[in-house]
This record gives structure tokens, sequence and C-alpha cells, in this order.
């Protein structure tokens, strides 16, 4: 289970929690399933942009979002794991649980999944509840592929559809670079994302050894996201912000998941927050952070 940034306020029995995005160090689909998933390979890196959840004392069980265009009902992930807790663990679903949106839905960075993983940790402890992790585990995989993930705070490897993880190496594996990530103005649908890309599972580098080595020229010849030809083709607002992160100086640049968002990593501090700055000022969303951040 994750290290969780949480804080509790005893006068208002208040908890919260940040729960963070991540970004694909590579992503391969490998085959389609016969449950109709796929099987993918991807290197799953926590980053600190992040949502903020809390929950208060309330009668019943109460849904709200700082974000209008979110639901607040049963489609919200959040909502769907506070009531697969409650009916896992027999306990009654209570408490005024709150969403400060600040990650950019439709954005491959896994908002909504790492926002279902923090809502099962947060109310586990504001319930008073002793949860084993892989019943954690196994309620976060009934959620969503990605969303096991979210209940660690390191770098994993994820294959199966998503939710079989495991570190990428036997010490914690730490980036010297820093990052800067961009949410250009268009969302992409995931299940249209599958859709455009033919699956392969021959000759695939091994992303463990490519992310490991933090070699810049290998990382641009080797450590590819399989979704990202067929996307950047179909929205030119993706191939516009990578070209932004690429004429900022970033070493190396990528689609997140099946996008829309684009990072770029940078030896150069400066050059990230240059770029991610400019970027906010022109009206888009964006972040950045530095080794030492991070």
């Amino acid at each position: 289970m994750s290290s969780l940034k949480m804080s509790a306020d005893p006068e208002s029995l208040l908890l919260s929690v940040q729960a963070p995005a991540k970004i694909n160090l590579g992503l391969h689909v490998l085959r389609r399933r016969e449950d109709g998933y796929h099987d993918v390979e991807t290197v799953l890196f926590p980053i600190g942009w992040h949502d903020i959840l809390r929950v208060e004392q309330a009668e019943g069980f109460r849904f709200t979002c700082s974000d209008g265009s979110l639901p607040t009902d049963e489609r919200n992930l959040c909502v769907r794991a506070a009531l697969a807790l409650a009916e896992r663990s027999g306990v009654p679903a209570k408490g005024w649980l709150h969403l400060g949106k600040q990650v950019p839905h439709g954005a491959g960075l896994g908002g909504g999944s790492s926002d279902a993983a923090h809502t099962l940790s947060l109310l586990a402890d504001f319930w008073s509840l002793s949860v084993e992790s892989d019943v954690l585990h196994d309620l976060a995989s009934s959620l969503g592929s990605d969303v096991p993930f979210f209940l660690h705070s390191e770098p994993m490897l994820a294959t199966g559809r998503g939710e079989v993880l495991a570190p990428i190496a036997e010490e914690e594996y730490h980036m010297p670079y820093a990052l800067a990530v961009i949410m250009p103005p268009v969302q992409v649908s995931t299940a249209n994302a599958y859709a455009l890309v033919a699956p392969r599972d021959d000759h695939r580098p091994d992303l463990r050894a490519v992310v490991r080595s933090n070699d810049l020229e290998r990382w641009r010849h080797e450590l590819v996201n399989d979704f990202e030809a067929p996307i950047l083709a179909m929205h030119p607002e993706i191939h516009a912000a990578r070209q932004l992160l690429l004429d900022a100086g970033a070493g190396y640049v990528a689609m997140s998941g099946s996008g829309a968002a684009v990072y770029g990593v940078f030896e150069r501090d400066e050059a990230a927050q240059n770029i991610a700055e400019a970027t906010r000022a022109r009206g888009a969303q964006a972040w950045w952070t530095s080794p030492e951040k991070r």
C-alpha cells in the first residue's frame, strides 16, 4: 500500500489525502484478450500533479466535486469505490467526500483512477477498517485496470490489463530529470484509441531495462507508446503540444497513456519550468517538477 500524504483535523473529524497522477514510460499493446480487454506492458510513474480528496462526518453518504462537469452519482469512480468498500466490509457508507479536481480528465494521466484508489484508502481509515492489502487490490482492480497502481507510491511495471504490478528495480528507481506535462485542449476516448492500435507482442524491448538506463538517446529509440502515432495523426493539437516540448529543449517527449497529455523530460530544470509557465500563461493546463521536488 502507498505511503499516503494524509492529514487529519481532529476538531472537525476530517481527513484529506493527495491523489497523484501518473505518466506512462513506454506503453506496449501486446494482444487482444478473449474478455475484450488488451494485454499491455507499461511502466507507470507517479508524478506530483494531484487532486485532493477530503472526507468529514455526515449522516449518510454524500459526494461533491469542484469540477461541475463531472458526475457525482455512481458514474463517478469515487462513489463506486466508496460503495464497493462499504459493501465488502459490511459497514454503512457514511461521510461527506469531496474531490478537489486539479488533474485534467481525459488526459491519460490516471486522475480518475487515482481518485478511486485513494478513496478506498481514505475511507478505510475514516471508517476505522482493517482492510488487507490484497482486498484493497481486488476492489481497486474491479474499478479499473490502472486503479491498483495508485495504491503504491513507486514506479511499477504493469502487465495483464494493467493490474499486474511489479517494481521496476530491486532498489528504488530515481529519474534524474525534470518533467513538464502539457494538456492540449482535446480529450481522447480510450476505447477509440484502442480501436486504432494494431497489437504486437514480438520483438518488444524490455521496458524495465530501458527506463532504468536513464539514457535519453536510448529512450528516444526504444521507449515507445503504441497509441502515440495513430492519436497524433488524428489530433494536431497533441502534435503541437509535443513540438512545444521539443522546441523547449526536452530530451525525450511522449504521450501519456492514450492521451491527450504529453510530457517532456528535461536535463535543465529551468527549461521545464519555463515551458510549463508559458503554457499556463496561454490558458492551457500544464505542470512541472524538478528531481529535487520529486
